[in-house]
């Protein structure tokens, strides 16, 4: 979806398939919503009458307009009391949902809506228009979706609503990602949309490491997963540079799992679900997008993404239980589970970045079903090493609507992670806290460095796609960090509930 600004133009005369408004109260409406009702007679306060209309964030309510306005038709949603930012992207999605055919539409807020609420219901409308149809022939099965918003608002200049739409942007494409299937997205078509990427942003520059310069390398973590898949393994590598760098000793490394299809190897998972492990890389593609969307955006901290690309499948030569492998930095890790992979691969990715100079590190994976059992499909895990750093992380969740919940990791924990065989095991025999075993193993390779990890198993794949998430978590992520010092509870805030 693209938008555009409008200042001077009425936008209950706009030309459009249909007209935004929001209300927060129903009983007290009011801007453009009022003005609406006036020129339809009293149809919108009728519907608040007769209950269809309750202002709660993320209620919808069509009304057919006829030929008194611009738009043939209108979608009031609620944006509640409070009006916090993610209000107003609950707002925006739904107005999309609610659309139904149309294509074109004008958004018009109230006047007394600040430039952060407007930019979240455009940013709403646009990730709830999203689509995916890539893989369907019949033309009269695609539902259609809003490709274009004219925002009527004085609160918003159009370098916002350009912001806006990279984000969408990003977080669709990490979607499309997500949502294509395994045998038209493999590790190396991958590593070409971050290439594409590279070649379309200045600033950004994308290495490609395949098998030989793996084994270089010694990333015997990453090698033993793909062992069995007749696809072979990348570690895609993207670097952007700043013209302007508001911290010239800072580098954000970026490290994102990207499975690209888990059947568990030898471990081998059961078959009802299966089908959704083509998003087991889900981590890796908010990573590529996300680098990607900082890059456009010109985002003045230098960021060095590392996203280890692989599937994890059956066969003769497949790694099997028990086995020994050395992962980069030479630590031995004992082979419990195949299914345990997703650790193993970030383990060599998290050592690279370390020795490519990154002095901050956040991974994002979806990593354990354990995290969904937790926490469900609303907040991701938040695992860190450095209270600050994970302050900052979390932040970053609540203001992009990411939202991430700080999880225990502590000593006491280490004996899950041990092997009676060699440095490490990738799995615990015991079953128990087990995103925090994956987050205590991963520890082991962050170089000692501020790390955070992010567990999205349970929020980037939710109803059988994938959504993205992670994307504007590192948007704000690097925004916070150009505009305030790491880690400082005074320019960043404190998150409520720490």
């Amino acid at each position: 979806m693209k938008s555009r600004l409008r200042r001077s133009a009425d936008p209950l005369a706009a030309k459009a398939d249909v007209l935004v408004v929001t209300v927060s109260d129903p009983k007290r409406l009011d801007g453009p919503a009022a003005a609406a009702d006036k020129k339809l007679r009293g149809v919108i306060e009728l519907a608040a009458k007769n209950g269809e209309l309750d202002g709660s964030p993320g209620s919808a309510t069509l009304v057919h307009a006829g030929e008194r306005l611009g738009s043939p038709r209108v979608v009031v949603v609620g944006v509640g009391e409070a009006g916090s930012a993610e209000d107003w992207r609950a707002a925006g999605r739904a107005a999309a949902e609610e659309a139904g055919r149309a294509r074109r539409a004008a958004v018009a807020p109230p006047d007394d809506a600040t430039k952060d609420q407007v930019c979240a219901l455009v940013e709403g409308i646009g990730v709830g228009a999203y689509r995916f149809d890539d893989f369907r022939t019949d033309e009269a099965k695609k539902k259609p979706a809003i490709e274009r918003a004219t925002v009527h608002s004085a609160a918003v200049r159009a370098a916002d609503l350009a912001s806006v739409d990279a984000t969408v942007d990003a977080v669709n494409a990490a979607r499309d990602l997500c949502n294509t299937p395994a045998n038209h997205l493999t590790p190396t078509t991958l590593a070409d949309r971050a290439r594409g990427l590279g070649k379309e942003i200045d600033g950004l520059k994308v290495t490609v490491l395949e098998r030989r310069q793996l084994q270089r390398l010694g990333a015997g973590a990453l090698l033993s997963v793909a062992r069995g898949s007749a696809e072979p393994p990348v570690m895609i590598v993207m670097r952007y540079t700043p013209k302007q760098n508001a911290k010239p000793d800072t580098v954000l490394g970026l490290v994102g799992k990207a499975v690209t299809f888990d059947t568990g190897g030898i471990s081998i998972k059961p078959s009802s679900g299966m089908e959704e492990m083509k998003m087991d890389m889900g981590g890796g593609a908010a990573v590529i997008e996300g680098a990607g969307l900082v890059a456009r955006l010109g985002l003045p901290i230098e960021t060095l993404a590392i996203v280890p690309a692989t599937e994890n499948m059956p066969d003769g030569a497949a790694t099997k239980p028990g086995d020994v492998i050395t992962a980069m930095n030479g630590t031995t890790i004992e082979i419990v589970n195949t299914d345990a992979e997703g650790r193993l691969i970030l383990a060599d990715a998290l050592t690279h970045a370390a020795r490519e100079g990154a002095t901050h590190l956040l991974d994002l994976a979806t990593l354990t079903g354990a995290i969904i059992v937790a926490l469900g499909s609303v907040y991701s895990g938040l695992f860190g090493s450095d209270e600050a750093w994970t302050q900052e992380v979390r932040a970053a969740g609540e203001s992009s609507g990411d939202l991430a919940w700080p999880m225990p990791l502590h000593p006491r924990y280490d004996p899950l992670v041990r092997s009676p065989v060699a440095d490490l095991a990738n799995a615990a025999k015991k079953r128990e806290a087990g995103a925090v075993y994956a987050a205590q193993f991963l520890r082991e390779f962050t170089e000692g460095l501020p790390w955070c990890h992010l567990d999205i198993a349970g929020t980037g794949m939710v109803d059988g796609a994938g959504t993205g998430a992670g994307v504007r978590l590192i948007k704000a992520l690097v925004a916070g960090m150009a505009a305030h010092g790491e880690g400082h509870d005074a320019a960043v805030g404190r998150p409520r509930d720490l």
